[in-house]
């Protein structure tokens, strides 16, 4: 028996950089932190919900890049004369990585008490009917 590659498949075609995608997806990093949510809000909308508590707006940025939504943390060090005992609280910086489908888009994103909440949006695709005319040869 043969072992095919998943964009190799011969009913899929024009799939060939889903490989690619799984493969960047399982690169994305499997570390916990900060820890997140993802939510369905409606049938074509997800929220992402991230822990960053301690973290200021100025501290964090959201990109896409290549279909990537990338949230980036990095707390500025302001510490002036202040002296911990403990120091339990998180404040190391972070990338965390997600991949979107197609027809995906970024939408708002708000901080709300130690809480970043980035709303995305699918596009419903036009259902598009094409007849393809048969030509003698």
């Amino acid at each position: 028996m043969t072992k095919l590659a998943l964009g190799t498949h011969p009913f899929l075609l024009g799939f060939e950089g889903l490989e690619r995608l799984v493969e960047r997806t399982a690169k994305s990093g499997n570390e916990g932190y900060p820890p997140y949510n993802i939510e369905q809000t409606s049938d074509t909308s997800y929220r992402i919900t991230l822990a960053v508590a301690g973290f200021a707006e100025d501290d964090l940025s959201i990109t896409v890049e290549d279909a990537t939504l990338l949230i980036r943390g990095r707390m500025t060090e302001d510490m002036g004369e202040r002296v911990f005992l403990h120091r339990g609280i998180a404040g190391r910086q972070f990338q965390r990585a997600f991949v979107l489908a197609d027809g995906v888009d970024v939408g708002a994103a708000t901080m709300e008490n130690g809480l970043l909440h980035i709303d995305l949006n699918r596009k419903q695709p036009d259902r598009v009917i094409q007849t393809i005319q048969i030509s003698k040869g």
